[in-house]
Formats: C-alpha cells, sequence, structure tokens
C-alpha cells in the first residue's frame, strides 16, 4: 500500500525509542534453522485487509499476491511451516508494534520500503514496484492532481499515497482520508470524492471490476514493497525470505504467482 508513518527526523528516533519502550518479552518457539516463530510450526503474518489483490478475503480465506509470496517462505522450511494470517490495524504494522509485541512473525500489506519504517523495523528484499495512481468517475475528466483544483481528493491513512497528495495537490483542494481501501475506493464510486490516489495495482483491480470508475493517471514514486520482520529480532527468518524470493525469481515460479493475480508476468 505504499503506506508510510508521516515521523521524519527527530520525530523517527522519539518513536522508535517508545516502541522499544513498549515492546513486551514474547515467548517464541525455534525451528532447526533458527527462525523465531510466535506459534511452533506456524509462521503468523500480520497484514490489513483488505488490500485486494495483494490481500483480501474470498470463501473465508484471506488470499491475495502477498499471501502467495510469503507462502514461498513457508514451503521452503525443513519441515514446511503453516501460514497463518491475522489481520491487524494497518498503524500497528507501520509502527512495527505488532511485531514487537509477539503478534505475528512478518508484516506484510503492500508496504512500501521507507526511511521511517526502517528505523523501527527489519525490511526483506523487495518484492514489487509499485507507484501512485488517480482513481476517478469514469469520464470525469480529471487526469492529474492539478485539475482537482477546489475539489474533494480521498486518500487511505498512513500511506504514501496519502503523503504524496498532501504534498502535491492543489492548495485549495480538500484532502479526505479514508480508514482502508475498499472505503477510499467506495468513495470514487459513488461520487462522495471526485478522485482518490492510492496504489497503481490495487486501483487498476479495482477499475477492472467496476467500468464506472477508471485510472486515469500514475505518478512516479518509483516505490518498492517489502515486508518485515522485529528489528535485530529475526534474521533468520529475514534470510529465509530472502532465499526464498531470490530462487522464486530464478526458477520462474515468482514470475507464474505474478501472472495469476495480475495476468502478465512483471516487466523486466
Amino acid at each position: 500500500m505504499n503506506f508510510t508513518s508521516i515521523t521524519s527526523g527527530l520525530g523517527v528516533a522519539v518513536l522508535a525509542l517508545a516502541l522499544a519502550g513498549c515492546a513486551t518479552d514474547t515467548e517464541t518457539t525455534t525451528t532447526e534453522s533458527g527462525i523465531n516463530l510466535v506459534d511452533d510450526g506456524v509462521l503468523t503474518v500480520c497484514t490489513h485487509l483488505p488490500y485486494k489483490p495483494f490481500q483480501y478475503t474470498e470463501g473465508g480465506k484471506i488470499v491475495g499476491f502477498d499471501v502467495d509470496v510469503v507462502d514461498l517462505v513457508a514451503k521452503a522450511q525443513d519441515p514446511a511451516l503453516e501460514t497463518k494470517v491475522i489481520d491487524v490495524p494497518w498503524e500497528t504494522i507501520t509502527s512495527a508494534e505488532a511485531l514487537n509485541t509477539g503478534r505475528c512473525d512478518i508484516a506484510q500489506g503492500g508496504m512500501t520500503i521507507t526511511d521511517e519504517r526502517a528505523a523501527v523495523m527489519d525490511f526483506t528484499d523487495p518484492y514489487f514496484d509499485a507507484t501512485q495512481a488517480l482513481l476517478t468517475k469514469t469520464g470525469s475528466g480529471f487526469d492529474s492532481l492539478e485539475s482537482l483544483a477546489g475539489e474533494k481528493i480521498g486518500v487511505q491513512e498512513g500511506t504514501t499515497g496519502e503523503i504524496y497528495v498532501k504534498e502535491n495537490s492543489p492548495k485549495d483542494a480538500k484532502i479526505v482520508s479514508y480508514e482502508d481501501l475498499a472505503l477510499l475506493s467506495a468513495a470514487v464510486k459513488t461520487g462522495q470524492v471526485a478522485a482518490g490516489v492510492n496504489d497503481n495495482g490495487v486501483l487498476y483491480d479495482y477499475a477492472k471490476a467496476n467500468p464506472d470508475v477508471e485510472v486515469t493517471a500514475e505518478f512516479d514514486t518509483g516505490e518498492q514493497y517489502g515486508m518485515s520482520v522485529k528489528q535485530d529480532g529475526n534474521a533468520e527468518l529475514l534470510a529465509a525470505f530472502n532465499e526464498a524470493l531470490a530462487t522464486a525469481k530464478t526458477d520462474g515460479t515468482y514470475d507464474e504467482i505474478y501472472a495469476t493475480w495480475f495476468g502478465d508476468a512483471p516487466a523486466s
């Protein structure tokens, strides 16, 4: 989701210190390869729903591109681990609270790697390239932030899209924040806002299923997604993820997963 905390500079240091103070000692189990787990034999994953096609609920089960990617790590272990995905508030992921308090082993959610986040958690190697995009009603004529002068622009709380809009939208535009992607997308579809900004992958997916809206612009923000583990607390899991990702990209498995959710293999 290309999300980022708004904290910077001294604020990052204060946040990191505060998190260190509230982190709790949690009981974990350790695999033969040294991976620390909240539950024995289970790779517990924190995410925030919905963020289709990266993670969302279908048939009572959490599925998506991110879920398939993290499954690569679980299945590569000996013995293989079960994957359990839980839905938590987004701010507990980006602040590292979910990791520090032992709610999960690894966190995901179409999460952009940023300096602010990297100050409080350890990121995997990047696994997905993304940028911001503009979702509007079909035929609205809005094709840039500049064209939205005096209009309402929807964003998702705690995301890089929110930051981008605040920094680049016309001064007389009104920014309306929503808790999750579903609320933001619905606001555009129903005309509550003139347009919405979020990651290109999720907006194209929504537009494909809803012809009354369209993506009219992309903003070259050059973002990359990563998953995260507790800072200095699970180097073996970090290494296992990076190894599984590298193998999947070499043997073609990553391209297959990508094509399943996005229709085509990623551009080389």
